[in-house]
């Protein structure tokens, strides 16, 4: 049929500007089908997580806010992603669909049984890279096997600039379907409602992606180097999520950082540029190791790790998850996490740390507790990132490489702010203390109007002893 319409299926790619799914279907003259499907059966125990959940459904309204400008309208529809599809090519006498790639396990087998599906049945469809910089399978070592180690594979795509980003289209030729409300699906949560730090810290949709962007590259990116790891300073970018959910594009970053830094008289190869362009190669890596290693997200890349007497410790899990731990610094992120959705990355290697080194607890079920609290929840980051702290994944920090929390705390918060602001109770100890109150002399705690075990906790655990302990552990398992 002449107008038999062209669908273009979003996923983790809700953008306009940037999008070489959406490009090649306004490419094909057909009129444009906007589609995004909430399927909580395929992915199975990887279905989004509360926070993700929250963030999908701000994210859903401001594209289709968009999409409405542009003279198309965002169709809606839960179920599994394979059965929708079919729906919709029958509803609609679809010509072709096409989507941008994704790299979680069960996304691969999903997406190539559809597009069997549909080409068996003369149907085109078409997948794109919107989400990476250079798909897993293109970047190989020299003895054409994936990379295991972070440096050498940085070294060999950070010289690969990346094209230009497209813009937006200034007009589509809208298709229309049946379609979901949004408020039916019941992605907020309402009793209780938990988002209220997430509606404040947060801007959700392609325009708070753009001008998140803008402010880093404008106001932080200067001192990124030297100030990323103090977390009372807003010297992050904060994009994570934006990235996750395909709001910027990698490219839209990489030359939103070079501008940036071409307009400070930064080199883009090295100092606070370079640093950043430095973490968006760790993004890259590991969804570089899921594709090529699926297992990661359940087993550890090394696999000699499944032999380590981890603890079934649940009051331990749950007072780090509450932030009622007694070690300030862990407690601190803990609950920013809890109200906000994100966890500023220093402190996310310290409560890592904490749950599996000094309370000997799997990794994966601190892996559980983040998949659900964070707005930027990625499988690919949030297992390679967890097994790198464990010590089991690939170009791993070694497992004996344990964070002492208070030492942490006193490095990276000296002045206490980050713990003060996060930890309230104990927001009127001296600096001196404020990462270690169980050393605060009696008259300190009275003038601090502390009592230990009362508004805060003593430590669950000696850190002294529980590095012992998981030597000890390390040890066994070899």
């Amino acid at each position: 049929m002449a107008d038999s319409p062209a669908i273009i299926w979003f996923r983790q790619d809700l953008r306009l500007r940037d999008n070489p799914a959406l490009n090649a279907a306004i490419a094909t003259g057909r009129p444009v089908l906007p589609v995004y499907i909430l399927d909580d059966e395929i992915p199975g125990r990887w279905r989004l997580g509360g926070a993700s959940r929250w963030w999908l459904h701000q994210s859903l309204t401001s594209l289709a806010t968009d999409l409405h400008g542009l003279g198309a309208h965002l169709i809606l529809r839960r179920g599994r992603a394979d059965a929708v599809i079919a729906d919709l090519v029958r509803e609609t006498g679809t010509a072709s669909v096409h989507w941008s790639r994704c790299y979680e396990p069960y996304a691969i087998a999903r997406d190539t049984a559809i597009k069997k599906t549909l080409t068996g049945s003369g149907i085109a469809a078409e997948s794109y890279n919107g989400a990476l910089l250079a798909e897993p399978w293109s970047v190989r070592t020299k003895q054409d096997g994936p990379f295991k180690v972070f440096t050498p594979f940085w070294n060999a795509i950070r010289e690969r600039t990346p094209e230009r980003a497209t813009l937006a289209p200034e007009r589509l030729r809208g298709a229309s379907a049946k379609s979901d409300r949004i408020e039916d699906w019941e992605l907020l949560p309402r009793k209780p409602d938990w988002a209220g730090g997430l509606r404040e810290g947060w801007r959700p949709g392609e325009h708070g992606a753009v001008a998140q962007l803008a402010r880093f590259a404008k106001t932080a990116l200067k001192t990124y180097d030297a100030d990323r790891d103090r977390p009372a300073l807003p010297h992050t970018s904060r994009m994570s999520p934006y990235l996750h959910w395909g709001e910027l594009s990698p490219r839209q970053v990489w030359h939103g950082i070079a501008a940036g830094a071409q307009s400070q008289g930064l080199s883009i190869h090295d100092g606070p540029a370079g640093a950043y362009l430095r973490e968006l190669g760790w993004r890259e890596f590991t969804h570089h190791l899921l594709y090529h290693w699926p297992l990661l997200p359940e087993h550890p890349w090394r696999e000699e790790f499944a032999r380590l007497p981890w603890r079934d410790d649940e009051l331990g899990l749950k007072a780090w998850q509450r932030g009622r731990t007694g070690y300030p610094i862990v407690d601190a992120g803990m609950r920013e996490l809890w109200h906000i959705g994100w966890m500023h990355n220093r402190v996310r290697m310290i409560v890592a740390s904490f749950l599996i080194k000094d309370l000997l607890i799997p990794w994966q079920r601190g892996e559980e507790w983040f998949w659900d609290t964070l707005v930027d929840a990625d499988l690919a980051q949030n297992v390679a990132s967890w097994q790198w702290v464990a010590g089991s994944g690939a170009d791993a920090a070694p497992y004996f490489r344990i964070f002492n929390p208070v030492l942490q705390g006193e490095k990276f918060d000296p002045q206490g702010a980050y713990v003060r602001r996060w930890v309230p109770e104990i927001a009127r100890l001296p600096d001196e203390f404020i990462h270690k109150p169980w050393l605060a002399p009696a008259d300190v705690m009275r003038a601090a109007g502390i009592h230990l075990g009362r508004e805060y906790p003593a430590p669950i655990v000696d850190h002294g002893m529980a590095r012992d302990r998981a030597l000890a552990a390390l040890k066994s398992m070899k």
